[in-house]
């Protein structure tokens, strides 16, 4: 799933594309991924776009009016910059954003969840961002990091979009690691010193993470987190120790941690395997 660095660098990417545009049309490729009747995509037709930027997992397409158009990747979205605009309908098209005499902007999704959404909002209306927590890498997230008694996991908090927003299992796999922390250490049980690296890993992963992003074209393609240190890379060598990388899997997801950097050597019970031995 595209987490904060690869939104925040695509909406800079697609800034630089249709800010100071007009709004051609939108052609409604996937009418279940629309999310609000009004106002509708019609209306926007002729608005000037004032500027483009994210928050959290979301991409905001902001008009000079303050009317809103955003939306979210989910699992398997991905964008596309089209120029010369085309007039295809590939697979799992979602919808093709027209600017007069500037490229098209296509979102599409890949796989069959089908969880792509999009919204056009009027001015000071949140939709579904107002129900998100601070972003991540802000002041008001690391002060709640550093107070907060809240008795979750930190993997389970981290991926919570209405507690912090921004981060998903890839980059909570990483800075975990980073910061030397159990999958299962919980938050309120962690002492100043731990709550602190935590904060520093998370700035140090997505950081590095949104450098790396920084340096994509055009919109944002179907492979991802291919810069990962240790999500998705179970039975490797722990690149700060060289232990083999363990994983914990889950019905949708795992967790990919070392036993000896973050658990003091211990191997956690992986759920899906222990029910396999039965």
């Amino acid at each position: 799933m595209p987490e904060l660095p690869e939104v925040r660098a695509l909406a800079e990417r697609l800034d630089a594309v249709m800010a100071g545009g007009v709004l051609d049309r939108a052609d409604v490729l996937s009418f279940s991924s629309l999310k609000t009747v009004s106002p509708r995509p019609t209306d926007l037709i002729g608005a000037g776009v004032g500027s483009v930027r994210s928050h959290g997992k979301f991409v905001i397409v902001t008009f000079e009016d303050a009317r809103r158009l955003l939306f979210h990747l989910s699992q398997g979205g991905r964008v596309d910059v089209e120029s010369p605009p085309k007039a295809t309908r590939p697979r799992g098209a979602v919808v093709r954003i027209r600017l007069v005499d500037r490229p098209a902007i296509l979102l599409k999704e890949f796989g069959r969840q089908r969880t792509v959404g999009w919204w056009v909002l009027s001015p000071g209306e949140e939709g579904p961002m107002a129900k998100l927590g601070p972003e991540v890498l802000s002041a008001n997230a690391d002060a709640w990091l550093r107070t907060a008694t809240d008795t979750r996991r930190v993997h389970t908090i981290l991926r919570d979009q209405r507690t912090i927003c921004g981060m998903g299992r890839g980059y909570t796999d990483d800075a975990l690691h980073e910061a030397m922390l159990s999958p299962t250490a919980q938050l309120s049980k962690l002492d100043v010193e731990g709550r602190d690296r935590l904060v520093h890993a998370i700035h140090s992963v997505l950081g590095t993470a949104l450098d790396t992003e920084r340096r994509r074209t055009g919109g944002l393609p179907t492979k991802l987190g291919d810069h990962f240190t240790v999500h998705t890379r179970a039975g490797q060598p722990c690149p700060r120790c060289g232990a083999d990388l363990r994983r914990v899997s889950y019905e949708a997801y795992e967790v990919v941690y070392c036993p000896p950097c973050q658990t003091g050597g211990k191997v956690l019970a992986d759920r899906r395997l222990s029910r396999l031995l039965r």
